[in-house]
């Protein structure tokens, strides 16, 4: 495992950073402390705020969703008016994100499941009568913090695997309010304390969530929108390691603003008899069933799954023969 060197802050910019954890942090138990008390269209409207005010604000990342959205679809965007408004969308279905994810943490469990339709659950209880549990493959796309919420909410044992915020204050926080909607936390650091919580997880038939797009580090190299993007290896290597079934699973905003959690059926790994290849062949396969997916919502992905300076892929990762398919059946291409 190689470590990263973090440079040393000054101590003026420590206490800038202690500051912006803090003012996040009350911030955020002031918002959710009042929300009940907020009628549903005032806090749609100071969403909408919200909303507009980071647009302006963030204006960086603003910039680099639209850079990276112009190097992976640019066939299917080929205007800058055309990948601006995009991007519009995509935070304006963050921030709608944003407010269901609060309001979940007071409804009961039946306004949760009213809240949210189910497509292929049946994948998901023939996967968990197998006794060796399911890991749950999805994507920053569509409402995706709500996808334990629904579960749990339904009765399914749920776990996250997440990298925490380096504040710890804050990260408790975060994980409280998991809590509340019957999702368990696995910290992604430090990495053998969640491998080990993942299988623990896994041995008692949780569903474990793993979200999988981000493709600025790893030790796998895949083709992701046409270039050379490194993946992490953990969710083949745990699904080759444990038998557990892997469920794509994505959760997106129809177009009436409806949500609808969509689950795949099992895919079917590829084990070569050679660890190392069984797991780069499955890294690409899943990563082709995220990019599809993507591809199929561009407006509710975050766009800054990317690194910077992206290459062109040097050569492509073998596949089996049959391609998979998508949540609608058709082959991914």
């Amino acid at each position: 495992m190689i470590l990263r060197k973090h440079k040393k802050r000054s101590r003026i910019a420590e206490a800038f950073y202690w500051l912006r954890y803090r003012v996040g942090e009350y911030s955020l138990r002031g918002f959710v402390a009042v929300f009940p008390w907020i009628p549903l269209r005032l806090l749609s409207a100071f969403a909408s705020w919200g909303e507009r005010l980071t647009f302006a604000i963030l204006w960086r990342y603003r910039i680099r969703m639209e850079e990276n959205l112009s190097m992976a679809m640019v066939a299917e965007f080929p205007t800058s008016a055309e990948r601006k408004a995009l991007v519009r969308k995509a935070w304006r279905n963050f921030a709608q994100g944003f407010l269901e994810t609060s309001r979940a943490m007071y409804l009961p469990k039946e306004e949760i499941l009213s809240m949210v339709a189910v497509e292929g659950e049946d994948h998901l209880k023939r996967a968990l009568a197998k006794k060796r549990g399911v890991i749950a493959l999805s994507a920053h796309l569509g409402n995706f913090t709500m996808i334990g919420a629904r579960l749990a909410a339904a009765g399914y044992p749920f776990s996250v695997l997440v990298k925490p915020p380096r504040d710890p204050g804050f990260a408790r926080l975060i994980d409280d309010f998991r809590t509340r909607v019957g999702i368990k936390t696995i910290s992604a650091r430090p990495r053998k304390n969640a491998v080990r919580a993942i299988l623990r997880a896994l041995r008692e038939n949780d569903v474990v969530l793993l979200i999988a797009d981000e493709f600025k580090s790893g030790e796998v190299e895949v083709t992701f929108f046409g270039r050379a993007a490194p993946a992490p290896r953990g969710p083949a290597a745990l699904a080759l390691r444990t038998g557990a079934a892997v469920l794509p699973m994505f959760l997106t905003r129809r177009s009436d603003d409806c949500l609808t959690l969509s689950i795949g059926p099992e895919i079917a790994l590829v084990n070569s008899g050679a660890v190392e290849e069984s797991v780069a062949t499955n890294t690409a396969l899943f990563t082709r069933h995220l990019e599809a997916m993507i591809r199929r919502h561009p407006d509710q992905w975050n766009w800054l799954g990317f690194r910077q300076n992206g290459r062109r892929p040097r050569s492509q990762i073998g596949l089996p023969e049959t391609a998979p398919s998508d949540q609608t059946g058709r082959a991914i291409s």
